[in-house]
């Protein structure tokens, strides 16, 4: 199978799709390389509303925290990235920068290249959306985990520390 192919079969955004849906799918994908240390998106790119998926290599994840850049999480293969653009929201001062780690190679959609299925294909438009959202979900629930652990260390409580 095909680079795309494969890495689609990672993802959570294809999880309730057949194998005839996911062709039509990774049709619609760009295959991107990246060596250590490029950027691949930054909060200051105004003109992409892409979705990204981690095909090869690791992607790091930094923001700008107390003036330096802090990483605060590594992407693994079939990992999604740029989420927040690609459902129409604005990049903001809060949006995180992609860093490649060695030689990375990233799947990317236009939201515009998506939106074609609209008409043509809906249901696998609501599917990948529905995988869109889990994978929030657990973005979220990966956050809550380590928040709480945090202020059990701050304030000590639970006794684990």
């Amino acid at each position: 199978m095909s680079l795309v192919i494969d890495t689609l079969h990672t993802s959570t955004i294809t999880e309730e799709l057949n194998d005839a849906e996911v062709d039509i799918l990774g049709g619609l994908f760009e295959v991107r390389d990246f060596k250590a240390g490029d950027i691949i998106t930054k909060p200051t790119d105004t003109t992409f509303d892409n979705l990204f998926i981690l095909a090869h290599g690791d992607i790091e994840v930094k923001i700008v925290s107390g003036g330096e850049e802090t990483t605060i999480h590594v992407l693994k293969p079939g990992d999604l990235a740029g989420i927040i653009t690609f459902v129409g929201g604005p990049a903001s001062h809060h949006s995180a920068t992609l860093y490649a780690v060695g030689d990375t190679k990233v799947l990317s959609l236009q939201r515009a290249m998506f939106e074609t299925l609209i008409n043509s294909h809906p249901m696998i438009v609501y599917k990948v959306m529905r995988g869109v959202v889990r994978n929030l979900h657990g973005i979220v629930r990966r956050i809550n985990v380590q928040s709480s652990e945090l202020s059990n260390y701050i304030f000590r409580t639970h006794g684990r520390y």
